[in-house]
């Protein structure tokens, strides 16, 4: 990054969405991110237009136009814009990256990625370049295959233009850096004065590099939110230190392979017409490893937070394949200097306010200069669009386009105009019902009612207001530290209706403040309606945002096998993976049905005696405790994770039956599939065996029935009663 900085222009003042998919969606459409459907990440769609994860045929990527202008387009690393319906090999392809524009694609479809062992499309075929190579990294192996994209798109046709789209995983959890850079930054003991000290740290380099405000204020460190750091134990110091070592390492190592990229472009000759924009960071730095950080971040999603004594059974082994690591937003804090707040938190600077560096060697003069003008990530799409001289498209494929909503910055590439005003004046922020609208300095703000940790609980009923608003000028404050609300009384009422003009205007309405009941909310789905499944082949690969959904309900799975001479070992059914899932699998011939509860507890059901040749039928029961999802209708989150009872069956002889106190309330493992016949990436009990571990017996059938609790009246009535007192209370 420091590279294209001193080579290009440096921006202090742009902006994103505060959350990674709608601001991927903003960015490729050049709209914001509720007209591009995106008003929640693919995962939390509703049926509303500004939040159904579609983005639609009148609003075409900037990979689509520029396809149709001759340009190669490519797409390398996160996608997360294909809803999470259309994720599987079924279809349909439209919302996949190949299907918007972007001819070639190498990365993963969903919110994250095990860097170790990614669940990887090249296009729309899954593939496998890991397997016999534990030192393979994504982060690497994404760079390798970008520099051979580029290189045979020179060598093939070398007038022929291209267009990179690269969105590597880091910094979002994950954290999985390579031992080699893991080692450099301890080596330089960054952090071992802690996050208070390393804030102090960044605010006075700020400044020093003129990236801030000499007068600008860093508010008090936030003790009602976050320790500081002098009051924690020499354990949890230790752990936090590695926690941080290890993102750092991640988002250098990431770094330098960007960087390898940009060298390629170099050694084409093609470097001094090549414009390039790095926009660094997860929207504001992600806190959702919540204050103590977690070795799993699955558990995260499923409202589990690890104590630091219990993490550190992982200390030795942080940001291997053996974690799904995220730190302390302790150090999201520090890193979101001078600004207060995290990703998620759409109101505040903390979490929208990114960095940038654009480089065009041949065409940008003033080498290293800071631009300083108001700026938002839709403003990318129409400023491309002015440098290729490409103009918007009145139609594709026969669709009326929608107007491009951003503002070009390419006026900012001229030396003349580093201190003219921005033509971007006005912007709205909105994320989980967390709101603020930027005009021209003015920047008008609902407190922070959420951490983004707290994903549980219920959710704030009338988001527009039910609010506490804050008003800043940002052109005397430009770390929002100084809420003149009270003073400006009438200000604060105009831009309340400017936002809700804007709000109107782009799909905002109706806003919702739900997290986690989003999560499980009912959606679009090719299992939707039906509550019985029968399979009679070996399939893996299935997304869990399209494979039966068991949590919150009684189910039962009923395995038809035929044991050969010899016996009979492997997996019959899956989901998930290491970090939470469940398995159901022959063990030296004994059936197992297994949970694992995000790797801090795995639950066993066994079979004493191996099975005999010839044909069985297994089956695993399982009687759920509690309301259901049906609960979430009445913003009541109590229907979910609640106990049950298994009980596992060969030939209708019970030979296994235990309890489970709680159970997942929310997700399994994002990045791994629903198999059946053997195990991709991952197995859910690395102790029983390696994955793929094929079933060695014949599988004729395998049915899966699930039973969804219905509410009854009195049950309706006292979640009525529940909602009408919680809206009392606020």
């Amino acid at each position: 990054m420091e590279r294209i900085a001193k080579n290009g222009l440096r921006y202090n003042n742009i902006h994103s969405t505060a959350l990674c998919s709608p601001t991927r969606a903003a960015l490729i459409t050049g709209r914001n991110h509720h007209s591009a459907g995106f008003g929640v990440i693919s995962e939390q769609a509703t049926g509303f237009p500004g939040y159904n994860s579609i983005i639609a045929k009148d609003k075409a990527t900037i990979g689509r136009i520029l396809l149709d202008n001759g340009y190669a387009t490519s797409w390398f690393g996160k996608d997360h814009n294909t809803p999470a319906f259309a994720a599987s090999q079924v279809g349909p392809f439209d919302q996949w990256p190949t299907g918007m524009g972007f001819e070639y694609f190498y990365g993963f479809v969903g919110g994250d990625a095990n860097q170790w062992e990614p669940n990887l499309f090249r296009n729309t075929t899954q593939i496998y370049p890991f397997e016999g190579k534990p030192e393979w990294n994504l982060v690497t192996g994404m760079a390798d295959d970008a520099i051979d994209y580029l290189n045979r798109i020179n060598q093939t046709m070398p007038s022929k233009p291209f267009f990179v789209k690269y969105a590597p995983g880091a910094t979002h959890a994950p954290h999985h850096p390579t031992k080699e850079w893991v080692d450099k930054i301890h080596n330089m003991h960054l952090f071992d004065q802690g996050w208070n000290k390393v804030r102090e740290q960044i605010f006075e380099n700020q400044k020093r590099l003129g990236v801030i405000p000499k007068d600008t204020k860093m508010e008090p460190w936030p003790t009602k939110v976050l320790p500081d750091w002098d009051s924690l134990t020499p354990e949890a110091k230790k752990l936090y230190i590695k926690q941080v070592e290890v993102f750092a390492a991640y988002a250098t190592y990431s770094d330098h392979e960007i960087g390898r990229v940009v060298q390629a472009i170099e050694d084409m000759g093609k470097l001094d017409n090549t414009l390039i924009i790095y926009i660094n960071g997860d929207n504001g730095t992600s806190a959702e490893g919540g204050p103590f950080g977690t070795p799993n971040e699955v558990a995260f999603f499923n409202g589990v937070a690890v104590p630091v004594a219990d993490q550190m059974k992982w200390y030795d082994v942080w940001g291997t394949e053996q974690t799904y690591n995220h730190m302390s937003a302790g150090w999201s804090w520090a890193f979101d200097t001078p600004f207060t707040w995290f990703k998620q938190n759409a109101s505040k600077l903390g979490g929208i306010r990114q960095n940038m560096a654009v480089s065009w060697p041949g065409h940008i003069k003033d080498k290293g200069g800071l631009r300083e003008q108001f700026m938002h990530v839709i403003d990318v799409v129409p400023t491309i669009l002015e440098v290729t001289g490409i103009p918007a498209p009145k139609s594709v494929d026969g669709i009326k386009q929608a107007p491009i909503e951003g503002t070009s910055f390419a006026y900012t590439f001229d030396a003349k105009n580093a201190k003219v005003a921005s033509r971007h004046k006005t912007q709205y922020f909105e994320m989980f019902g967390q709101w603020a609208l930027y005009h021209e300095g003015w920047l008008l703000s609902t407190q922070v009612n959420r951490a983004p940790w707290e994903v549980t609980g219920p959710a704030n009923p009338d988001p527009l207001n039910n609010q506490v608003l804050e008003l800043y000028d940002l052109n005397k404050d430009f770390s929002q530290s100084q809420n003149i609300a009270k003073q400006n009384p009438d200000k604060v009422k105009q831009m309340k209706q400017m936002f809700i003009a804007e709000a109107k205007k782009y799909q905002v309405f109706p806003m919702d403040a739900s997290v986690a009941a989003r999560i499980v909310a009912p959606r679009p789905n090719i299992t939707a309606g039906r509550s019985e499944f029968v399979y009679t082949h070996p399939m893996v690969g299935l997304p869990q945002g399209d494979s039966p959904f068991l949590l919150d309900s009684s189910y039962t799975i009923t395995a038809d096998i035929e044991v050969p001479k010899g016996g009979a070992e492997g997996m019959i059914l899956t989901s998930g993976g290491r970090f939470a899932g469940y398995g159901f699998y022959l063990l030296k011939g004994k059936p197992v049905f297994l949970w694992n509860l995000v790797d801090l507890e795995r639950i066993r059901w066994e079979g004493k005696d191996a099975l005999t040749p010839g044909k069985h039928s297994l089956e695993f029961d399982f009687k759920y405790d509690g309301l259901g999802l049906g609960t979430l209708a009445f913003n009541n989150m109590s229907g979910l994770g609640r106990p049950g009872t298994g009980t596992l069956k060969v030939d209708g002889k019970v030979v296994a039956t235990q309890s489970m106190s709680h159970t997942l309330p929310m997700i399994l493992q994002w990045d791994e599939s629903f198999d059946i016949g053997s195990d991709t990436l991952t197995g859910v009990n690395d102790a029983d065996y390696k994955p793929p571990f094929a079933l060695t017996a014949k599988l004729n059938k395998l049915t899966i029935k699930v039973d969804r609790p219905q509410l009854s009246p009195a049950d309706i009535k006292k979640l009525e009663a529940a909602m009408r007192n919680n809206k009392a209370s606020e």
